[in-house]
Parts: C-alpha cells; sequence; structure tokens
C-alpha cells in the first residue's frame, strides 16, 4: 500500500505538485505547464497535471498509484467540471482515491487552515474567497476575463495595450508603455499589435503585467495609474467579503497568491497596505496551494483508513 498523498495546484499560468507523506513531511515538489480545466475540453490540462505530478513522485523516490491525490484546478467551479476532472484522474492511476476542488480552495487551506480569513488570488485572473468565524464560504470575482478578473495581470496588460495604442494615436497621453511593449514583443510599428494580440492567449497577454511594473516604477504616470486601479479593485474584493462574512470578533486575517501579490511582485505590498487600512491582519507567509490540497489528500486517505 502507498504510503504518501500528492497534492496538485493546476493554474492558468502553471502546475505545482507536492508529495506528502503520511505524517505530513514534503518529500518532493515538480512544477509543470497551465493546468487550467474547462467545459470545451480539459485532457491537456489534466495530462500537464498527471506529467507533474509523476515528476514529483519519481523525485521522491516513490512509485505510483499514491494512496490519495488532492488537485485544486482553476476552472474546476463547477460539479461537471470537477467529477469529469476526477473520474479522468482516477483513470490515469496517479491515486487510489482522489479529489478535485477549485485552485482557490486549495489555498484557502493552506492559509487558513478550517479558520476564518480572506484571500486574494491575483495572476493570470482574478479572484477573492473568505471564510467567516461561522464557517461560512463566500468569493467576490472569479468571473473569467469577459465579465470580470479585475486587477489580474489579464487586466493590468489588457488596459496598458489600450492605452499603448491611444497613444500610438495621440487620444491619450504619451507613455513609455507604448514603445516598451513594441520592443518586449518585437514588433517593428503600433499597428503590428493589432495582429500580435488577435493571436495571443491569455498567459501571453497577461505576461505584460511585469512589463507595466517596471515601466511604472521608472516613474510613468500610465502605467503607475494602471496598477493602483489594479490594487483598487482587488482591496473590492476584500471590502465586499468582510461585509459578506461579518462581524468579525477579531480583525479578519488577509492572505495573497499569485504571480501579481507573492513576495516580490508588483502588488502585495500596496494591497496589505490597503487592506490593513480597512482592520485586516495579512498573513505573514507566502501561500501555497499545492500544500494545502496535499493536506486535504491526507483528510481524504484518513477517510479511506489509512
Amino acid at each position: 500500500m502507498a504510503d504518501f498523498v500528492i497534492g496538485v495546484d493546476g493554474g492558468a499560468t502553471r502546475t505545482r505538485a507536492v508529495v506528502l507523506t503520511l505524517q505530513g513531511r514534503e518529500l518532493a515538489a515538480a512544477e509543470g505547464g497551465p493546468g487550467r480545466v474547462d467545459a470545451a475540453g480539459s485532457e491537456a490540462a489534466l495530462q500537464i497535471v498527471r506529467a507533474t505530478a509523476t515528476r514529483a513522485v519519481a523525485e521522491a523516490g516513490a512509485r505510483l498509484p499514491a494512496l490519495a491525490l488532492c488537485a485544486g484546478l482553476a476552472g474546476a467551479g463547477r460539479e461537471a467540471e470537477r467529477s469529469a476532472a476526477e473520474s479522468r484522474l482516477h483513470a490515469l492511476g496517479l491515486a487510489h482515491r482522489v479529489l478535485v476542488i477549485t485552485d482557490a480552495e486549495a489555498a484557502l487551506q493552506d492559509a487558513f487552515g478550517d479558520g476564518p480569513g480572506i484571500l486574494v488570488i491575483a495572476g493570470t485572473g482574478s479572484v477573492a474567497w473568505g471564510r467567516a468565524e461561522s464557517g461560512t464560504v463566500a468569493r467576490s470575482g472569479g468571473w473569467g476575463a469577459l465579465l470580470g478578473d479585475e486587477g489580474s495581470g489579464y487586466d493590468i496588460a489588457r488596459r496598458a495595450l489600450r492605452a499603448a495604442a491611444r497613444a500610438a494615436d495621440g487620444r491619450g497621453p504619451d507613455t513609455q508603455l507604448l514603445p516598451a511593449v513594441l520592443e518586449r514583443l518585437q514588433l517593428a510599428h503600433p499597428d503590428d499589435l493589432v495582429a500580435w494580440a488577435a493571436s495571443a492567449d491569455k498567459g501571453q497577454i497577461a505576461a505584460l503585467a511585469t512589463l507595466v511594473a517596471e515601466i511604472a516604477e521608472h516613474g510613468d504616470d500610465v502605467a503607475r495609474d494602471i496598477l493602483e486601479r489594479a490594487v483598487r479593485d482587488l482591496v473590492a474584493h476584500v471590502e465586499v467579503l468582510i461585509r459578506k462574512l461579518g462581524p468579525w470578533r477579531s480583525p479578519p486575517r488577509l492572505a495573497a497568491t499569485g504571480g501579481l501579490v507573492d513576495p516580490g511582485a508588483p502588488l502585495p505590498q500596496p494591497l496589505f497596505e490597503a487592506a490593513r487600512r480597512l482592520g485586516c491582519a495579512a498573513l505573514p507567509r507566502p501561500v501555497r496551494a499545492a500544500i494545502g490540497a496535499a493536506h486535504l489528500a491526507l483528510r481524504l486517505a484518513a477517510r479511506a483508513g489509512a
């Protein structure tokens, strides 16, 4: 019988897998490509989950199947996607028992366990989840690129591209975003942005958010305004969850994870500063959604009688 479990965090940009002993000790971890599932087809993402988990298990010196696997996957918010992903991952032979949840639920578990708190996720997309002291869970955001994703990398990059286009026309203020974007994308002329944007996927567009942060650091007002707008949008999610999940007997804890708000990223400091003004207490460590998923896998194994 296997004596380890696997936790997976699958997002729109990358997938992370971690292997834990049944006592909770971390043995190994691995990283792969995007692990987002959706109704249009999830096989490619689930194959990335399989490959990433397999590498982590090999690094741990173990052999599949694991006793249990919990995969927190972006796009798994509906029962249909969760059930289909669970069946497929079980069929791939990764574990005797498989549980699929959202990546946000996995991150919330690592941040707060079963306790209360608010988690902001801001990477390619954006969403906030919170748990009240009563155990009630609520969400703000998570509506996708067309209806939401405010404060995300995709949102920041899209605003930057629009600002660059307006600057090229003379309809908007001059900004270093225009020449910087052209250089980063190796485009010769602003008109070339049309074809690039039409062919780029969400992740490729969102990757430009780091460039916006670089330009803002050099004093560009347009880039700085875009980042400030992103922070306001993320804080709005926090405000909603404070109201929805209150009253709070103690200051709500706030955690953040994702490419924009992880340590060293552009937005964690202004986000936490704004949240402190709302009365929140910042979680003083990074969030690892794969670890949260692995701890839920340990529970799954325990229920199975391990």
